[in-house]
């Protein structure tokens, strides 16, 4: 979460370099209202060719216009200030699950970074989303916490360019749960910024599911953004007097969508 040092560092810069949107590009806020509106749509994510064992999973929006350089932008050129808008955006995909599945403490897993990430990046950004999600979902009424359940087992290569095959293979045995006793009759978020294959989100939640003793409660999962299928729209599954992914209408209203960044 950001504080006082962030906020000032963020004013500084802003004396010395304009803010433009990591969206589109043009002057204002760090997410402008048009790009934080692709983040506004919670959405079944569906990959061409699941993995078994993958979790039900919500995407806040589609990876692709705007959603992209503004995730890039976070991770990959040290905006950190995008926490917020994208943070925000993974409360509102967790706050479905939350909706649908009412009455249980909800507890978001970041997915752990690889060290290599750490070392490029210096920091971990699922964690600073996670932190956004739990402070938005509380602020909405949710029992919201997180707890950094996963570790990483083993080394893993890059994913880029492998197939959908490889990428499974390539993360088998991938994560492992940290000893201690997991929260009963919690629901289990596993969080993450984008999802394309599944494969990540599947070995994460075989991990964590394999320990769990309260079988009737699954393990879910929620991203920011899922790389949209060729030719098809994120499905939503609610009928007709339903919102977003079957929730009842107001029930989000709260978690209407990210925010623009300070």
């Amino acid at each position: 979460m950001r504080g006082p040092g962030a906020a000032l560092a963020g004013s500084l810069v802003d004396l010395v370099l304009p803010r433009t949107c990591a969206g589109c590009g043009v002057p204002g806020p760090a997410l402008c209202r048009r790009c934080t509106a692709a983040l506004a749509s919670p959405r079944e994510a569906t990959p061409r060719r699941p993995p078994p064992g993958l979790p039900p999973t919500v995407a806040a929006g589609a990876y692709a216009g705007p959603v992209r350089p503004a995730v890039a932008a976070f991770k990959e050129h040290g905006r950190a200030e995008l926490a917020g808008p994208l943070g925000a955006a993974l409360a509102l995909a967790v706050g479905v699950h939350a909706v649908l599945l009412p009455g249980r403490p909800v507890l978001l897993v970041p997915v752990p970074a690889s060290r290599a990430a750490l070392r490029a990046r210096g920091r971990d950004c699922v964690r600073e989303l996670a932190a956004v999600a739990v402070a938005d979902l509380r602020a909405a009424g949710v029992d919201a916490g997180s707890a950094r359940l996963l570790t990483r087992a083993g080394r893993v290569r890059d994913s880029a360019g492998l197939s959908v095959a490889q990428r499974r293979a390539n993360l088998a045995g991938t994560f492992a749960v940290r000893p201690g006793t997991l929260p009963a009759g919690a629901l289990l978020v596993v969080v993450d910024d984008v999802v394309t294959s599944g494969a990540t989100l599947s070995e994460a939640a075989a991990a964590l599911g394999g320990t769990r003793r309260d079988h009737d409660t699954p393990v879910l999962a929620a991203v920011v953004a899922a790389t949209p299928r060729p030719g098809a729209r994120g499905r939503s599954p609610g009928g007709p007097g339903q919102g977003p992914c079957g929730a009842p209408p107001g029930r989000l209203d709260r978690l209407s969508g990210p925010r623009d960044s300070d």
